[in-house]
């Protein structure tokens, strides 16, 4: 049944997402707040900006009047970036019924509060049921979901009902959809794994090789999954697409951001230099200052996230940085992520 769907903003992923819904048979309305890139979408059916040279459905109408967008839809995917999601959630109380499926996209921190992206949402929308809200997360590229790659991802909510409805929403051949009661656990893997991408792009661009590559892979999961334990997540969840697969496409593809902007800096790039050659959104930088801080406030060990942080915000180089990270006391490889879960089983008992 076709349904209409808002999506909010017209960025890469949010303009991917609103092509699955269009091939779906669903009418799509993507908001943006820029009249020229609306009428780009609607005249041209491109968005040269974020995805370079491909046609969008004819289904895809932009609109840069939320009311227009949102007023009456049967559901509404909120992608914006971690930084914008208070200010655009605000807009959208005045418009979203609370009837309508509520689902983000987003994947990162608010760095002030140092809240996950359901939590911000649920603040903004006091009328609407904070359990129904549903985030989508996974191994997902804008530039090869736009395409029709195969890709599978998962969706989160503490109610099945709304996850079931999302998943209905936007599965399809090629876009395969997983659903996960662990909103908490999908959140913070879908945030943490661009710090690890950060440091993979660093190791890259120090020309460190696979073997460095594969072992900050590998300790970053069990950092991600040592803060996620930390604030109530199911570890299980870590082992999933959204922890696990995620992880691996941010660190290893040619499409990160994360990994592009690590890169520049393991050339020797000063960090300001980089975001402006970047020229879209890094959510790494940020989310790396709230899981320090995070890891500080929860007592949790993350000796990678405080290395990124000191590369990144006090002066230290990536070389150092590695060479700091090589030279840690001697430990047990299990006995941290043994002590996590003793933590959290005492928790629970």
């Amino acid at each position: 049944m076709s349904k209409k769907t808002a999506v909010l903003v017209a960025g890469s992923w949010g303009t991917a997402l609103a092509s699955v819904l269009a091939d779906n048979g669903h009418e799509v309305r993507l908001w943006t707040r820029h009249p020229e890139q609306a009428e780009e979408i609607n005249s041209l059916h491109t968005n040269q900006r974020f995805l370079k040279d491909m046609k969008l459905s004819e289904r895809i109408r932009a609109t840069t009047s939320m009311g227009e967008a949102v007023t009456d839809a049967d559901a509404v995917v909120l992608v914006s970036p971690s930084a914008g999601v208070r200010e655009v959630t605000g807009k959208l109380r005045s418009f979203l019924s609370p009837s309508a499926l509520l689902i983000h996209a987003t994947k990162g921190f608010e760095a002030q509060s140092l809240k996950r992206m359901t939590e911000v949402i649920a603040e903004e929308l006091p009328d609407y049921d904070p359990d129904r809200i549903v985030v989508l997360s996974g191994p997902s590229h804008a530039e090869e979901v736009i395409v029709q790659c195969p890709t599978t991802v998962v969706v989160a909510s503490r109610c099945e009902e709304a996850a079931d409805a999302a998943q209905d929403l936007f599965i399809n051949s090629y876009f395969r959809v997983y659903t996960n009661p662990d909103v908490t656990g999908v959140e913070i893997s879908g945030a943490l794994k661009n710090i690890i991408a950060l440091g993979a792009g660093m190791n890259d661009g120090l020309g460190y090789g696979d073997n460095a590559k594969a072992a900050l892979m590998t300790r970053g999961l069990a950092e991600i999954g040592r803060l996620g334990l930390a604030m109530g997540a199911n570890p299980l969840t870590f082992a999933g697409l959204a922890g696990f697969g995620d992880l691996v496409v941010t660190c290893t593809s040619k499409h990160s951001r994360n990994w592009r902007a690590g890169y520049m800096l393991g050339q020797g790039k000063p960090l300001a230099e980089v975001l402006e050659e970047m020229g879209m959104v890094v959510e790494g930088v940020k989310t790396t200052q709230a899981a320090y801080a995070l890891s500080r406030q929860l007592e949790v060990r993350m000796p990678i996230t405080e290395v990124l942080y000191q590369v990144l915000f006090e002066g230290k180089t990536p070389k150092q940085g590695v060479e700091d990270l090589m030279g840690r006391v001697r430990t047990h490889e299990l006995e941290e992520v043994a002590q996590s879960a003793a933590v959290k089983w005492k928790s629970e008992t």
